[in-house]
């Protein structure tokens, strides 16, 4: 017999909740209805101040800066790190240049609603070091790389030195694959220069002055073992960006980072972003250090801070 999937759906969720224990559907009904309007989600989220962390802009042609400051209105988003990462692995010094000055103008065009990190690729040593400074004397507040080469590799050492001194935060494209089949990926990742958490505790290792940001942990990677690993160097950081954001993730890292370490991004999902954390179990504080603080306070050392 034919049936259709989604009046069986529909007609077996209504029987499940009619059959729970001392309640009438009718009951329960009310009761749902009650605590829907007992709650605005959207009330809720305008409550807190919000710096994201994490996004991207100029991916594809079609990508417009004003919309995702539309978005942003809607969920009372502040500020808006920007970046653009080159995911080319053999693009040439020019198209770093090109991609920091398309920042510089997006930050121009929304009135200081965004803040801009540039990019660069280690390969290009003296170049990037002249790029950093250009980028700093401009304005720019951070640096964004991607994987063409590990955080952890030698070329990157005068990179994070001089981001130290600049007293910026580097974020870092990273992951920590749940590999297929149940086994972990050969690298432990998709691409075998991702960064890992091990390339990062190196890095804090090395050099515990640096301010490193390890890069969306809401994008459906082992978060957990993530957390696990990172857990004893305070200078890294994590942000919960991604698109699929498990409902206990926040819990989860902050129970071995603590609430001084996490901050608030999207890697442009907003609404997943801004929900998983008024869904955690958080208090009225950890929100607020979440949303805002948390970043803000990397910002202040570079003297970026949003008022």
């Amino acid at each position: 017999m034919n049936i259709n999937r989604r009046k069986f759906l529909s007609n077996t969720g209504l029987s499940a909740a009619s059959l729970m224990i001392g309640v009438k559907l009718k009951d329960f009904e009310l009761k749902e209805n009650a605590m829907a309007s007992s709650y605005n989600i959207m009330q809720e989220a305008m409550k807190y101040r919000k710096i994201d962390s994490h996004i991207h802009v100029f991916l594809s042609e079609n990508v417009d800066t004003g919309l995702l400051l539309e978005y942003a209105d809607r969920l009372g988003i502040e500020k808006l790190v920007i970046s653009r990462p080159i995911t080319a692995m053999d693009s040439l010094h020019q198209s770093y240049i090109d991609s920091n000055n398309m920042m510089l103008k997006a930050v121009k065009e929304s009135s200081g609603r965004f803040l801009a990190q540039f990019t660069l690729n280690p390969v290009y040593q003296r170049e990037s070091l002249e790029e950093i400074k250009r980028c700093t004397d401009l304005g720019m507040i951070g640096l964004k790389v991607y994987y063409h080469y590990k955080l952890n590799d030698p070329l990157f050492y005068p990179v994070i030195e001089k981001m130290i001194d600049q007293k910026m935060i580097i974020l870092m494209h990273a992951y920590s694959g749940l590999g297929r089949g149940g086994y972990r990926t050969k690298y432990g990742n998709l691409f075998p220069n991702e960064s890992t958490p091990e390339d990062f505790v190196e890095v804090a290792k090395r050099y515990p002055e640096a301010l490193l940001q390890f890069a969306h942990t809401g994008a459906g990677c082992d978060y957990e073992y993530e957390c696990k690993i990172l857990k004893d160097y305070p200078n890294i950081f994590v942000d919960i960006s991604g698109s699929n954001n498990e409902g206990d993730m926040i819990n989860y890292v902050l129970n071995y980072l603590g609430e001084d370490r996490i901050f608030f991004g999207s890697d442009n999902s907003y609404y997943q972003g801004v929900s998983n954390v008024l869904a955690a179990d958080l208090t009225e504080i950890q929100r607020k250090k979440i949303f805002f603080d948390n970043y803000n306070n990397i910002l202040k050392l570079g003297g970026y801070n949003v008022n």
